[in-house]
């Protein structure tokens, strides 16, 4: 079995008559945290989306554990085992915690082993079960949106910037939650902004701009060298704690 889950090679991607990804190559190794980085605009969750089929490849291939699925539904994508959260999080506000929930599940019913699982990870949402998911707080609808991608076991979570605009207290929550699903071998690629989060979960990173990605390499080294971080990011992580 290959130690790469996901594959992206010579991907590029046109929205209309602008050109957003310009041959991306990217590899997301099993049982790791690969974190995407970036400037905005640098045609982050553009990738996010074309792998997930909401928008298409014009040119180079994608694959699932080295199955072809450029050219797959969004459903039948989802139906393999990848669960994508989107930086706006998808959240039914007139719905319960468990109505949410239970519309993520395969058919409507829950693993109760599993469901103990995620409240393991997210424990406000038991407390919340029955509440509207429009009266959570920000983070909250963040929790939940993420425990309803891993509420049915996934190959491969895919997740965009889940701590924008929230507070760094919640922030350190998501980051424990996150580093427990990578204890339990969860595969994630990751977009994220929040730099202490990057270096706290991150295995891998892969750093783009203008829409190719410009670095690859340890999560680690990209958070030990300020000079590297300057030049791909423009910042360095010391000043985001």
């Amino acid at each position: 079995m290959s130690d790469i889950l996901l594959s992206l090679s010579g991907v590029h991607t046109h929205i209309g008559s602008y050109h957003i990804l310009h041959g991306v190559d990217l590899s997301v190794r099993r049982g790791k945290v690969t974190m995407l980085l970036g400037r905005n605009g640098a045609g982050k969750t553009t990738t996010l989306r074309t792998i997930m089929g909401l928008w298409r490849a014009s040119a180079g291939a994608i694959a699932l554990d080295g199955r072809a699925i450029t050219d797959a539904a969004t459903p039948d994508i989802a139906r393999m085992g990848v669960a994508y959260v989107p930086e706006t999080m998808g959240i039914f506000s007139q719905l319960t915690v468990r109505e949410n929930m239970t519309l993520a599940t395969a058919n409507g019913r829950f693993d109760e082993t599993r469901l103990e699982e995620t409240f393991g990870f997210f424990p406000v949402l038991k407390t919340k079960w029955n509440d509207r998911a429009g009266l959570l707080s920000g983070g909250q609808k963040q929790m939940l949106a993420i425990a309803r991608a891993i509420i049915e076991r996934r190959r491969l979570l895919v997740v965009d910037e889940p701590t924008k605009g929230l507070a760094p207290a919640i922030i350190d929550h998501l980051i424990e939650a996150m580093n427990r699903l990578k204890q339990a071998q969860t595969t994630i690629l990751l977009v994220e902004q929040n730099f202490h989060m990057a270096r706290s979960v991150g295995d891998d990173v892969a750093v783009m701009d203008d829409g190719v990605i410009v670095h690859r390499g340890a999560m680690a080294d990209l958070a030990a060298d300020e000079a590297l971080q300057q030049r791909l990011l423009g910042l360095n992580l010391a000043s985001h704690q």
